[in-house]
């Protein structure tokens, strides 16, 4: 009975089926918390906004809009807002609140996860599959896929799209085929850098195995999918800016301009490899991977490595500063990454070795994660800005505050308006111009300021400890 006990932990353990379920309830650890955490939080509320503008103002998800455009209808180019209006529809049946956005991004990334291990099995090995599973898990994926953010929500459909597209290729079905059409057109919508995993699939195209007639299919189905990316991104975008004179979404830049910034600044490019992606010890296993492709000539291995690098090297010249500025644009490139340390695991014939390393990254990735699951204290007193706005003003009384290039206030004080540095708010002239397009309300955030807050020549119309209310008509 004892035996047939362990046989069923091991059994269990063995299965990644249960590592995703159990990294799955962790990341609910605080899942209900507004978007208040250090990192990104700016960005989270964003989404929001979208969101909860779909729910109050026009559900038409061609039109997002955000809430920082001043006088202007908050109109504006943007990825393709699935995420948001997946929350919006959360909101019609339950309500608005900030959370939705984390637990859609927990779950979907999850089954993105999974997905990627049976790509792996499938198509690889099994023991490359579980480990690679594993660091991709305690990757900067253990963070983001809990965030509001469409990052690693966009790759997992287009892990899962690229799952049943070999299947469609290999076995011909045609219900495959269809499959892959809905999710990779969904990935690379979402967020176009998704795109970049696509040329994985020249892979299987050019096998003599695979009837030509398939091929053929496949390769117009895959032309016809990019078809609205390319309008959305291309066309549509840049209408809605020119259309409604608000920009917000950042299209790249010059690939000349872009290598010089990169180039600049080696560290903090290098920083987003070396510990963004899968920590120290995750990266030193992925460039061990990397050379163990090359010295046993495992060539299936070492190409995709090499395909995708190459294709990704692309989207950093045309990302730029962005690319080390920001975390999570490093996100589409740590599958692979997650790839190589599982191959070179799988390099270790004793078992304890290959499972202590594993355990190494697993704690490491995680540990260097764990605090942004915690909100400060400090941040709790943005939940109280709506109260505040609405105290001593009306839902469409236009605002400014604060807030700097961050549109966190903003949101929490649910109005729509203006952001700006401290220098900004004590600019008479800058103050007297917004004035005019039809601001009612300055809010000003005492804790933002290094020393004493300012006095302004406006009515004062609350105060605490935290916060300042002017009238400025």
């Amino acid at each position: 009975m004892q035996k047939y006990s362990t046989n069923i932990f091991f059994s269990v353990l063995n299965d990644f089926r249960f590592w995703i379920a159990l990294f799955f309830i962790v990341r609910l650890f605080g899942i209900s918390d507004p978007p208040l955490e250090a990192a990104h939080n700016w960005r989270q509320v964003t989404v929001n906004m979208v969101a909860r503008n779909f729910l109050e103002t026009d559900s038409n998800i061609f039109y997002p809009r955000i809430d920082i455009g001043g006088e202007k209808t908050g109109i504006t180019g943007m990825e393709f807002p699935l995420l948001n209006y997946l929350i919006f529809l959360f909101s019609k049946l339950f309500g608005y609140t900030h959370w939705y956005g984390r637990l859609i991004n927990l779950f979907v990334s999850s089954f993105g996860v999974y997905y990627f291990y049976l790509l792996i099995k499938k198509y690889i090995s099994r023991k490359i599959a579980f480990s690679a599973g594993l660091i991709l898990l305690c990757s900067i994926w253990f963070n983001y896929s809990r965030k509001i953010m469409p990052d690693t929500f966009s790759v997992s459909f287009i892990f899962i799209g690229i799952y049943y597209a070999l299947k469609y290729l290999y076995e011909g079905s045609g219900k495959y085929l269809i499959i892959y059409f809905v999710f990779a057109l969904i990935g690379i919508s979402v967020k176009i850098p998704s795109i970049l995993f696509l040329p994985l699939l020249s892979f299987p195209v050019f096998e003599k195995s695979i009837f030509l007639k398939r091929k053929i299919i496949f390769l117009i189905a895959s032309l016809v999918l990019i078809i609205f990316p390319i309008w959305w991104y291309f066309y549509w975008v840049p209408y809605l800016v020119e259309e409604y004179g608000f920009w917000h979404f950042y299209m790249g830049t010059t690939f000349e301009n872009g290598f010089y910034e990169l180039i600049k600044h080696p560290f903090e490019v290098f920083d987003k490899f070396s510990f963004d992606a899968l920590k120290f010890i995750g990266f030193i296993v992925f460039i061990t991977g990397i050379i163990l492709s090359i010295i046993k000539k495992e060539k299936k291995i070492f190409f995709i490595w090499l395909i995708y690098s190459l294709v990704f090297s692309i989207f950093m010249l045309k990302a730029g500063r962005a690319f080390y500025h920001h975390s999570y644009y490093i996100i589409p490139y740590v599958p692979v990454m997650a790839l190589m340390a599982g191959f070179a695991l799988s390099c270790i014939n004793r078992n304890w070795i290959r499972k202590t390393i594993l355990a190494l990254i697993i704690i490491e990735g995680i540990a260097n994660q764990q605090h942004d699951f915690f909100i400060k204290d400090s941040e709790l007193r943005k939940l109280e800005l709506e109260s505040i706005a609405d105290k001593v003003s009306e839902k469409n009384d236009l605002i400014v505050i604060n807030g700097k290039d961050n549109p966190q206030d903003m949101y929490f004080a649910h109005r729509k308006g203006w952001t700006l540095n401290n220098s900004d708010i004590s600019d008479r002239e800058k103050i007297n111009e917004i004035i005019k397009k039809g601001c009612r309300f300055m809010f000003i955030d005492k804790t933002y300021f290094d020393h004493k807050t300012p006095s302004l020549p406006y009515e004062m119309v609350f105060s605490n400890k935290d916060y300042i209310v002017y009238r400025l008509i």
